[in-house]
């Protein structure tokens, strides 16, 4: 249900390493987050009403997640271990939340206005 996909290095060096991924089409306003490990983040869905949030696309740089997430329409869940750099890919109607292993960085291919709307929160023990 939720695809993760590791970002391919094209390059590597003494001074570090180089990586490439694909924004499937999507420009404008991107958010970056920086979390603190041990904090949970998202513990939402989207409907996927704003093309941003369907499916919604993360790009972990940096840092180990745990991705825990539900359909909301269905009883299949799980939880992924991620580790950055990684393209994470989570469709409309999965609920999600993201709990830092590591301190971690992010990119989110959408803007704040996309989840403005499409954005329906709740906590794992209202999940069912």
């Amino acid at each position: 249900m939720i695809d993760i996909i590791p970002i391919e290095q094209i390059g590597l060096d003494e001074r570090g390493g180089t990586y490439v991924f694909d924004t499937f089409g999507r420009s404008g306003q991107f958010m970056v987050t920086y979390r603190r490990a041990g904090s949970i983040s998202g513990r939402h869905y989207h409907e996927g009403i704003r093309p941003g949030k369907n499916p919604e696309r993360l790009v972990l740089l940096k840092g180990d997640i745990l991705l825990n997430w539900k359909d909301v329409r269905g009883d299949d869940r799980g939880s992924e271990p991620v580790t950055g750099p990684a393209q994470i890919t989570i469709p409309a109607g999965v609920w999600h939340e993201v709990v830092a292993v590591t301190d971690f960085v992010m990119l989110e291919l959408n803007s704040a206005t996309d989840g403005r709307g499409d954005t329906y929160w709740l906590m794992p023990d209202e999940l069912g």
